[in-house]
């Protein structure tokens, strides 16, 4: 390892002090021994004026007022963005807020829109009935309720008018409908005959068939 050399000692300190007194912030004994080694070093010298020009060239003039703003305006002109302290970020969040009420809106909207085609499919005379219970030859039938009828609504009645009728007379369906579309029901009031409640029922409109099951008890 080579040991510096007094005078290559003496140029390092010579370059550390050279920005302090560019910047008239040297001591009266730095900037003196300064000078005294500028006046026998060619190469510091022509070092020191480099940097003085240099300092020279990005001051200043003292008459020249100095706006931090309107610099930062222009810089942030330059750079095609926004000033951050005008950003607020209030419509990014009210356009979240508007996107979030639009798609609850269009699921509330599309409930109500299932719901509705769901009713009318059920009220429409072609909706589907339920599915019939088969039985084969081997299988005993099932035994009747106790003042069961057989009743045959009219394909035109929807559920709404059916059960209207059902709460009318007092009537409660314990089986059906079956293939035929026809339902078995009982009456709940037990003063009233199965021969009676199938009269009021076969007066009633919209009512194809009502008769008393035969050989029930």
């Amino acid at each position: 390892m080579t040991r510096p050399t007094p005078a290559g000692r003496d140029c390092a300190r010579a370059w550390e002090a050279m920005p302090w007194v560019i910047q008239a912030t040297a001591s009266h004994d730095q900037q003196a021994w300064l000078e005294t080694h500028l006046a026998t070093c060619d190469d510091c010298r022509m070092a020191f004026e480099q940097q003085r020009q240099l300092a020279r060239a990005v001051r200043l003039p003292h008459d020249v007022p100095l706006d931090p703003e309107q610099g930062l305006q222009r810089l942030f002109a330059r750079l095609d963005v926004d000033d951050p302290q005008k950003a607020e970020p209030a419509p990014r969040q009210a356009s979240n807020g508007w996107l979030l009420r639009s798609l609850a809106a269009a699921v509330v909207l599309q409930a109500v829109g299932l719901g509705a085609l769901g009713l009318k499919l059920w009220s429409s005379p072609d909706a589907p009935t339920a599915p019939a219970s088969y039985r084969t030859l081997s299988n005993d039938a099932p035994a009747a309720a106790h003042g069961a009828i057989h009743v045959v609504p009219d394909k035109t009645l929807d559920m709404q008018a059916w059960n209207a009728v059902l709460q009318a007379q007092h009537l409660r369906v314990v089986d059906g409908p079956n293939g035929v579309g026809a339902y078995t029901v009982v009456a709940a009031d037990a003063s009233v005959t199965p021969k009676q409640a199938a009269e009021r029922l076969r007066g009633t409109r919209g009512i194809r068939f009502a008769e008393p099951v035969a050989g029930a008890p």
